[in-house]
């Protein structure tokens, strides 16, 4: 579906120079999810600062195209912008460290990692190796684990086959802490709740309700084992063509992109919440730090060994 901001076209001063660039900004999340509509106010300002030189369209629901497609467009020069993140790390082993789980106990940790040194250094090897630059950072929701039963510590795991992605890490994860991960596709896990071939999956909240889990599922156990982020990205061949002056303008609209994304995050999280009680789904306080500690060796050892010493001392602070 394409989809070009109206704002963006009724907001330019008069006299306005005519459009030179347009930036398409194609991403996986729905007219509801507060990326898209970030993107859309990301849209908006770009189009009032640069005076209608740059135009961006968004275009959600992976209707460009699916995230490793975009980000291969996007070093071939066909696609100029996604919103991606730790699948960076096919180019760009550090950014794996967008989703390491129980690296970060709270946002306020996240957010200092991610804008701090250790960010910088994420940012800059993506730029190198993947050739595609990061201009903002959105929170991903923490991933929680849901089941048929209250599970509080590693020990309720035990035996209990789940649902995790595709993804080594996290297999190696839910092993260590007792479980039977089976990685499957998102597509089918609905299906393999209903019929009992699975006991439990794990995903954040807004997942968790667009999937109508709550049909499925009973407990919400509030395990958050993964904190991370995400980038709002621009081709790196497309932002050397950028006039100085517009790149400061893009990096201006991100900023404010980037802000409302939080506030509207943090208000969705308390509505989801609200929607999947109000269906009958329970939620547990969990032993966090239990689950942090059996599952630690287990994602030290999993991570590639370039950055293994960051994982150390994201665990040791």
């Amino acid at each position: 579906m394409r989809m070009l901001l109206a704002g963006a076209a009724f907001a330019l001063p008069l006299g306005a120079a005519a459009q030179d660039m347009t930036l398409k900004l194609g991403h996986l999340a729905n007219e509801a999810n507060s990326w898209h509509k970030a993107s859309m106010l990301f849209a908006e300002e770009v189009a009032t600062r640069t005076e209608g030189r740059i135009a961006v369209e968004v275009y959600p629901n992976d209707s460009l195209g699916r995230e490793i497609d975009l980000i291969n467009g996007m070093q071939l020069g066909t696609v100029e912008m996604t919103i991606t993140g730790e699948s960076l790390q096919n180019w760009a082993p550090m950014a794996a460290l967008l989703a390491i789980p129980y690296a970060h106990a709270s946002l306020e940790e996240m957010d200092a990692v991610a804008s701090g040194e250790i960010g910088d250094q994420i940012e800059a090897q993506i730029i190198e190796r993947a050739q595609v630059r990061p201009i903002a950072y959105f929170a991903r929701g923490p991933r929680n684990l849901t089941a048929n039963k209250a599970i509080t510590t590693p020990a309720d795991l035990a035996g209990m086959r789940m649902r995790v992605p595709n993804v080594p890490l996290f297999v190696d994860t839910w092993s260590a802490l007792g479980a039977q991960p089976t990685p499957m596709a998102f597509s089918e896990v609905f299906t393999s709740l209903q019929n009992g071939t699975i006991a439990g999956q794990e995903n954040p909240l807004a997942l968790i309700q667009s999937a109508s889990f709550n049909e499925v599922q009973s407990h919400v156990n509030l395990t958050e084992h993964v904190r991370g982020w995400i980038y709002l990205t621009v081709a790196e061949q497309v932002w050397q063509q950028i006039p100085e002056e517009d790149q400061a303008h893009l990096l201006e609209a991100a900023a404010v992109a980037q802000e409302f994304e939080r506030a509207q995050f943090l208000k969705d999280e308390e509505l989801i919440r609200a929607d999947l009680e109000k269906k009958g789904m329970t939620f547990h306080e969990v032993d966090q730090a239990a689950f942090a500690e059996a599952s630690r060796q287990a994602v030290i050892d999993g991570v590639d060994e370039s950055i293994r010493p960051v994982v150390e001392e994201l665990f040791a602070n």
